[in-house]
């Protein structure tokens, strides 16, 4: 099969690095691709938003299967434009894919279908945003979401009045998320241990994931702003058995269940992203593809074949696959540019990747990466994800924090204490 994978970043890399180890795949493409991705796929100079340039390059090249990482062409509507060239695609349409797009309709959903989460309010104007964080119906700290994509960075926590009012008009005037912000949604704190939930389905069946866990603040002791996510583990140390069965059962059925009902029929990858609350699991965020940078630690793990698995997903039939999984630990380190995830420079030379990529288990899927006259430099926020799986966490990050010390580029920053647990 020739297979396209639709993204740049460490997510796709780690999707395609995993579908080239499947006997189904005979050429692996990438569009656009990054610096790493060279080494087990063609680059194709078309990006994740162009919508038709991708279909063109499809029906083109005769793509046997699709896979689209990033949320920006599904909210875009990419599967319905190649199911309508019936074009082989994985991944939910653009009407399932608003789970994602519009915090709002997410949250509205939820209260709708009795699915827990945390208590909030929809603001449609700087002025109404005012009015409901001065009506004392919220107590501090909260939290304030851009409505629409902002690449994982849109979840603000106001420890006070006077951030959150700043926050509002950061959003909503300044426009720091472009229309992403055009609405927002104050919401309730929730105080508990944060997980990512993940699993596939064909709209009606579904197959859980192995579970992670992400770290999403920037600096060490989960201190500073919200980003993409700056490392992740698997599994994760907070879901019991039990805990398990009861998020399948109270949230992610659910959540499948109604979407169906409402005529959005889910088939792809869905993701929860859960508090464990004092008062069970809520959720905080649904995204509707693989996770950034969960999918590193699963795919590190996963032994069967994800290609047979994407197309029995796409086919109707989710349960026709056993997925496998060591049973080690794995771990992902996001080396960034300084300054992420606000401003940073890019260009920055990379060294010492072929240095720590032969230390024996360390996985390196890049990221925000370009090359530039054969050499590897930055070009994003997020540049590279080192990982590895071992028998314990301890010997994983043990591991990749060792291969983390060989590699450098100008204001690197990483955090160092990814999986230790709190």
């Amino acid at each position: 099969m020739r297979i396209l994978v639709v993204g740049s970043g460490g997510r796709e890399h780690a999707l395609a690095w995993k579908i080239s180890q499947s006997q189904l795949a005979s050429k692996i493409y990438c569009a656009p691709g990054n610096a790493g991705t060279p080494g087990i796929a063609e680059n194709v100079p078309v990006q994740d938003s162009d919508i038709q340039g991708l279909a063109k390059f499809c029906a083109d090249t005769k793509i046997d299967l699709t896979v689209v990482g990033p949320e920006v062409p599904l909210a875009l509507g990419i599967v319905d434009e190649f199911e309508k060239r019936e074009l082989r695609i994985f991944g939910p349409n653009r009407k399932a894919a608003e789970l994602e797009s519009s915090k709002v309709f997410a949250k509205q959903f939820m209260e709708r279908h009795r699915i827990p989460t945390a208590r909030f309010k929809v603001a449609e104007t700087p002025t109404q945003a005012l009015r409901i964080l001065r009506s004392g119906e919220f107590f501090f700290p909260l939290v304030i979401k851009a409505d629409g994509l902002a690449a994982g960075k849109g979840a603000i926590v106001c420890p006070s009045p006077r951030k959150a009012e700043e926050t509002v008009d950061m959003i909503m005037v300044e426009k720091q998320f472009g229309e992403a912000g055009k609405r927002i949604l104050i919401e309730e704190f929730l105080k508990g241990k944060e997980v990512s939930f993940i699993v596939v389905s064909d709209g009606a069946k579904l197959q859980p994931l192995v579970t992670t866990m992400d770290h999403k603040a920037a600096y060490d002791g989960d201190r500073g702003p919200n980003t993409g996510g700056m490392g992740a583990i698997s599994p994760s140390p907070f879901i019991t058995p039990e805990l398990f069965s009861e998020i399948i059962n109270t949230i992610v059925f659910p959540t499948i269940n109604r979407l169906r009902e409402e005529g959005r029929t889910f088939k792809g990858v869905l993701y929860v992203g859960l508090m464990l609350s004092d008062e069970g699991p809520r959720v905080l965020e649904y995204n509707c593809r693989f996770g950034d940078p969960e999918t590193q630690v699963q795919m590190v793990r996963m032994e069967s074949d994800l290609v047979e698995l994407l197309l029995n997903v796409i086919s109707g039939n989710v349960l026709k696959s056993e997925i496998r999984w060591n049973a080690h630990a794995s771990g992902c380190v996001v080396l960034a540019s300084g300054g992420y995830p606000l401003s940073y420079e890019k260009g920055k030379p990379i060294s010492g990747l072929r240095e720590a990529a032969d230390i024996p288990g360390i996985t390196i899927f890049h990221a925000g990466t370009k090359a530039e006259d054969g050499q590897a430099v930055t070009s994003g926020g997020r540049v590279l994800n080192v990982c590895a799986s071992e028998k314990t966490l301890a010997e994983t990050m043990e591991k990749i924090y060792g291969a983390v010390s060989r590699i450098s580029f100008e204001e690197m920053h990483y955090r160092r204490d990814i999986g230790a647990l709190r």
